[in-house]
């Protein structure tokens, strides 16, 4: 049996562990779920999925980039931008002590509805299946296909909270990856959000 395909029957494995390690696992995300207190607001991943095919918003996201002040052509242009990445090198990473730490920050923004206690899991399913899906890249929306719970919780105190530390994306990007190494190297551990 080739490397190859080794590879993908280990991720296929994986995930389908993580898959059912979830309850109510579905196969794919149907809505993204932005939520604040009672507030509650559902954008269907097909409508974010024909953003990014067609640079042209529909239903709810019309009003939600207006809002924003966002072009609908450069949202789906992010929506749809591939990111490369070896599946196994990545499920590997994912297993660390450091990618478990970056996993659980994501966690307290993203996870699936009314079941944040999974979060973890979900994300690591999402992004396993989505590599294995993607040939080895991942795209947003090929991220919410692979998700495996049909809603998806966006905690908008959690993300407000993120984005208020991380003025640019480099800031973010620093955020996520280097905070949790405050833990590995015997630093006290900043508060997450």
């Amino acid at each position: 049996m080739g490397t190859h395909k080794r590879q993908r029957l280990a991720a296929a494995m994986l995930g389908a562990t993580l898959w059912a390690a979830l309850p109510a696992a579905g196969l794919a995300a149907d809505n993204v779920v932005f939520v604040s207190g009672a507030f509650r607001r559902s954008i269907a991943v097909d409508d974010l999925e024909y953003l990014a095919n067609t640079g042209q918003a529909r239903g709810l996201l019309v009003d939600v980039l207006a809002l924003a002040k966002q072009q609908p052509a450069e949202v789906g242009k992010l929506l749809k931008q591939e990111l490369s990445l070896p599946l196994v090198l990545t499920t590997r990473l994912l297993g660390t002590r450091i990618g478990e730490a970056i996993l659980a920050r994501l966690a307290k923004i993203v996870y699936p509805l009314k079941a944040s206690q999974v979060g973890i899991p979900a994300l690591k399913a999402g992004v396993i299946n989505g590599l294995a899906q993607g040939n080895g890249s991942l795209s947003a929306i090929g991220f919410l296909k692979a998700y495996p719970t049909g809603e998806m919780e966006v905690s908008i105190p959690a993300l407000l909270a993120v984005m208020q530390k991380a003025s640019s994306i480099s800031e973010l990007v620093k955020f996520f990856s280097e905070s949790p190494l405050d833990g590995l190297r015997g630093e006290p551990a900043k508060a997450a959000p």
